[in-house]
């Protein structure tokens, strides 16, 4: 079967968050209302897969939409995807549902942890990784990720150091890496997992871009490394990136060790959260399957293809702009440092004078000072619309 990712879908009167021209106002800061192009927040503006939409039109046609329940066969189709696109044998037994990954670390960090313990994140890395720890009254500590020509890497020595501080209990790994799209390979999850285990360090791992690697790369599940990783870790995923199915707020929590699922499972059940979305349900259910899995692999391609559209593109035109070509997710991480812009002046000309709202690098961190993400996942005339904007206003 073949899917048109070209089709552009008008989104502004959808309640779409990325689109919605109030609420760019207020988050952008704009003064009136233009014609703006949104690719910042990590949704696509393609249409979901066909055989999605139509389980969930069944469902529609049945017209009684009460209370949902998770059966023992409910995850059924988790468990037949994570053995078939990422190679791991799964229990129904470890999984626990949440409405969304953001909420579940919020839960997690409550359940092992205590007020004042100290979290370790990699930055730049996803803004809501620091916030989740701040809220909780947990300390952030920063093993700043290394980067070299380009290329970014785990800062092994400065881990140990961090993981070994009594108060350090939990590290959010980000894999593949949002923003800079580094798909982490073996070896550097097993050096980092053994240095969070010497110092009794859970990893929760957020895998929710694990479906979404380029082609060349391959992704490894954290707790796939052995059996003494997957112990000492919760993985948390969610089909909502893949699919474009963020809406649905459903998202699925694996975690082998009894103990550590108890203690998350008992969190959960103080917000009465552990019923999840019927719609959730059923759109998971599709998801992960035969069909799920062709579209998939046809929408790599074409995210694959615009980002070499973008990479040559920014090289003709755009020669100040260093783009670190990704690995893994839609999203790009684009280094604008050699323009000599303050990141207010950047912001201020990407919006006003481009017309066009990425993700401010520093948002990420204050590593990310001088970057910008720009989300690939759109037909490629609107990448190419943005990217010619940026160029005329830059030079």
């Amino acid at each position: 079967m073949s899917y048109d990712f070209d089709v552009v879908i008008d989104r502004s009167s959808s309640n779409a968050l990325k689109w919605d021209i109030e609420g760019l106002g207020k988050r952008f800061k704009l003064e009136k209302d233009s014609d703006y192009l949104p690719l910042w927040v990590a949704d696509m503006d393609f249409k979901a897969a066909p055989h999605i939409i139509d389980a969930l039109q069944t469902s529609l046609e049945h017209g009684i939409f009460g209370y949902p329940t998770l059966k023992k066969d409910s995850h059924a189709a988790l468990i037949w995807w994570m053995k078939e696109r990422h190679h791991w044998d799964i229990s129904h037994e470890w999984v626990s549902t949440t409405p969304g990954i953001v909420p579940a670390l919020n839960f997690i960090i409550r359940a092992l942890t205590e007020a004042g313990d100290g979290v370790i994140i990699q930055e730049p890395v996803y803004g809501p990784f620091r916030k989740t720890v701040e809220v909780n009254d947990r300390k952030v500590i920063n093993n700043q990720l290394k980067v070299t020509d380009g290329y970014y890497e785990m800062d092994f020595e400065d881990l140990e150091e961090k993981a070994k501080q009594p108060s350090t209990k939990l590290l959010i790994l980000c894999s593949p890496h949002n923003p800079v799209g580094r798909v982490w390979h073996p070896e550097e999850l097993r050096q980092m997992g053994e240095i969070c285990q010497r110092h009794g360090v859970i990893v929760v791992s957020d895998e929710i871009h694990h479906d979404l690697v380029l082609p060349g790369y391959s992704h490894t599940v954290y707790a796939t490394l052995g059996e003494s990783f997957a112990n000492s870790s919760v993985i948390c995923t969610a089909p909502t990136k893949t699919f474009n199915l963020a809406g649905m707020q459903c998202s699925s929590l694996i975690i082998p060790n009894a103990e550590i699922k108890k203690k998350i499972d008992k969190e959960l059940e103080k917000s009465s959260i552990a019923e999840p979305n019927l719609f959730g349900i059923i759109a998971t259910s599709a998801a992960y399957s035969p069909q799920g899995a062709a579209w998939l692999d046809a929408m790599l391609d074409y995210i694959n293809e615009t980002l070499t559209f973008m990479d040559e593109f920014i090289k003709a035109n755009m020669p100040k702009v260093k783009l670190h070509k990704q690995e893994g997710t839609y999203l790009s991480w684009l280094d604008f440092s050699a323009l000599g812009l303050s990141n207010e002046e950047l912001d201020k000309k990407l919006k006003e004078e481009a017309k066009v709202l990425l993700n401010p690098g520093v948002w990420f961190g204050e590593a990310g000072q001088g970057y910008m993400r720009i989300n690939l996942a759109c037909p490629r005339s609107i990448v190419q619309t943005a990217l010619e904007r940026i160029a005329k206003v830059i030079g």
